[in-house]
Formats: structure tokens, sequence, C-alpha cells
């Protein structure tokens, strides 16, 4: 009977098993980030990642009015919230709109899938655009 022992393990020239806290959807994958092809959500994605990417795409549909809110904005200063009512309450409309539209929030989804799928598969983050500063 032979006993192995830590070391024995370590030099007998196998690869080292790597153990993980992930499960292997979410640490495997060509560079650690997960597997490519897995279409699976977590949780945070379904409630925080995906309707951040529907808010960005609606406002850029509703661009029109979001301009017209903001114009409204600048112009109103402090009273913003008596003035801007109207515009508040169209650009709420058009919002509303795009998240409730079921095609809309599908290809947010598979939008955001396929952004993941390539940062998995290559390790490259998408580069985020800089909102421009109003402000002097």
């Amino acid at each position: 009977m032979k006993t192995t022992t830590m070391a024995d393990k370590l030099n007998s020239g196998h690869e080292k098993d790597i153990y993980t806290v992930l499960p292997s959807n979410l640490a495997g994958g060509p560079h650690g980030l997960g597997d490519p092809d897995d279409k699976t959500l977590r949780k945070v994605e379904t409630e925080i990642s995906i309707p951040q990417k529907m808010k960005k795409k609606a406002k850029e549909n509703c661009q029109e009015v979001v301009q017209a809110f903001e114009k409204c904005g600048k112009d109103s200063g402090l009273l913003l919230p008596f003035k801007c009512r109207p515009y508040a309450k169209a650009l709420e409309r058009c919002l509303l709109g795009w998240y409730e539209n079921e095609d809309f929030k599908e290809k947010c989804k598979l939008e955001y899938l396929e952004e993941r799928s390539e940062y998995r598969r290559t390790g490259i983050k998408q580069k985020t655009k800089r909102k421009e500063s109003t402000m002097l």
C-alpha cells in the first residue's frame, strides 16, 4: 500500500487541480471569465445590467423629448420642477413605452448576451463613452 502526500502530488508532473468558489460556467472559458457560449443570466444581470442597457437605448430612442426636457431644465434653473412638468410627463410616457415593449426587452437582452460572450471570448471590455459635462 502506497500513500501519497501532497508533495508527491505536486512533484509528480500532473496538472494541479484548480479549485474555485465559482460554478464552472462562471469561471471557465479561455480567459477564466466564464463560458462564452453560456446564455444563462444571473440575478444581477436581469435586475441591473439589462435594465441599464434598456434605459440607455430608450433615451437614445426618445432623443427629441430628452433634449426638450434638458433645454427646459437649463432655462428654468431652480424652477425646473414647476415649469418643466409637461416635458417630464412626455419623457416618462416615451420611456415607459419602450420599457413595456417586449420586443425591445428581448433585443436588449440578446445584445447584452452578445457583448458578454465577446468579453468572455476575448477578455477585452467594451469601451464606454463618457457623457459630456454640462458644467464649466
